[in-house]
C-alpha cells in the first residue's frame, strides 16, 4: 500500500491525446515517518506520518518529545498497514505514486451550515399550486399518529457538509516530481486548501536523500589550484596598494619639503627689506 498526505490547491485542464481532462492539483508530501506501530507493542500494524510544519511555540511539550529529531508536523495522520518496511524519520514524496495510479482520496468536504430538506436530501418539496401557500419547501409529515414519536433516521433539515468524505478509484494523470505535485482526473472532497489522504495499491517508496558527490583527487588538484591562483591574486593586490600607499606618503614629503624651502627663502628675502626701513 502506498500513501502520501497532501493539500488541495485547485482544479485545472490538461490534456492527454487529443482530449482534454479535468484535474484537481495536490500538493502532495514530502512526508516523514513519524511512528511505526506494530501488532506487538500497539495491537494492530499502521504507519504515522508528518506533513507540514508549525512553529515550535504552538507545538505541545508532550508532542515534541512524540517528534524529538523531526520537524514540528502541522498534521500527523495514520495509515493502517501490514508488513511496511520502514522505520522513523524515512521520507516519502510524490515519486512513490506513478502516472496511471488508482487511488482513493480522503478529504473534509465543504461546510454548507444549516439546510433544508431539498437541499440536504433533495426532496422535492410541495406543489406551488392548489391551496399551498407557504409551505413549498416544507418537510411534510414526520410520522404517524400511532406511534407518538419520530423514529430515529428521519431525513430532516441540519447540518450539512463539513464530514469526512472518500472518493475512490481516481486516477493519477501527472506526477511532477520537482514541486511535488500530483494531477488527480476528476474532483476530489474539499475546499481549497484543505486537507487530504491519498491512498493506492502498490509498494511505497521511500525517496533517497541526496549524498555528497565523492571528491576525487582531479577534483581536490583542481581545488587547489584555484585556492593557489587565488592566493597570487591576493598578494599581487595588497602589493599593489602597498605601493600606491607609500608612493603617497614620497608625495606627501616631498610636497612638504619643497613648501618648507619656499618658506625660508621668503623669510630670508623680508630680512634685508625689513633693515633698509629701519635704516
Amino acid at each position: 500500500m502506498k500513501f502520501i498526505i497532501g493539500k488541495k490547491l485547485g482544479m485545472t485542464q490538461v490534456w492527454q491525446g487529443d482530449k482534454v481532462l479535468a484535474v484537481t492539483k495536490v500538493q502532495a508530501g514530502p512526508c516523514f515517518v513519524a511512528q511505526v506501530k506494530d501488532a506487538a507493542r500497539d495491537g494492530y500494524e499502521a504507519v504515522q506520518i508528518g506533513y507540514g510544519e508549525k512553529k515550535a511555540k504552538k507545538t505541545a511539550k508532550p508532542q515534541k518529545g512524540h517528534l524529538q529529531g523531526l520537524n514540528n508536523f502541522r498534521y500527523l495522520k495514520e495509515f493502517r498497514t501490514v508488513g511496511a518496511d520502514l522505520k522513523r524519520g524515512d521520507k516519502i514524496d510524490v515519486n512513490t505514486f506513478a502516472v496511471g495510479d488508482i487511488v482513493d482520496v480522503v478529504g473534509t468536504s465543504k461546510g454548507k451550515g444549516f439546510q433544508g430538506v431539498v437541499k440536504r436530501h433533495g426532496f422535492h418539496g410541495h406543489p406551488t399550486t392548489h391551496g399551498t401557500k407557504d409551505a413549498v419547501r416544507m418537510p411534510g409529515s414526520i410520522g404517524a399518529t400511532g406511534p407518538a414519536h419520530v423514529f430515529k433516521g428521519t431525513r430532516m433539515g441540519g447540518h450539512m457538509g463539513d464530514e469526512r468524505v472518500t472518493v475512490k478509484n481516481l486516477e493519477v494523470v501527472q506526477v511532477d516530481a520537482v514541486n511535488n505535485l500530483l494531477f488527480i482526473k476528476g474532483a476530489v472532497p474539499g475546499a481549497v486548501n484543505g486537507l487530504l489522504l491519498i491512498a493506492g495499491n502498490g509498494d511505497l517508496v521511500i525517496a533517497q536523500e541526496k549524498s555528497e558527490p565523492e571528491v576525487t583527487e582531479e577534483k581536490n588538484k583542481e581545488i587547489n589550484l584555484e585556492e593557489n591562483i587565488e592566493k597570487v591574486v591576493i598578494e599581487a593586490e595588497e602589493k599593489r596598494e602597498s605601493s600606491v600607499a607609500s608612493t603617497s606618503v614620497e608625495n606627501m614629503a616631498d610636497k612638504n619639503t619643497t613648501e618648507d624651502k619656499e618658506k625660508m627663502q621668503a623669510v630670508e628675502e623680508e630680512k634685508p627689506r625689513d633693515k633698509e626701513k629701519n635704516n
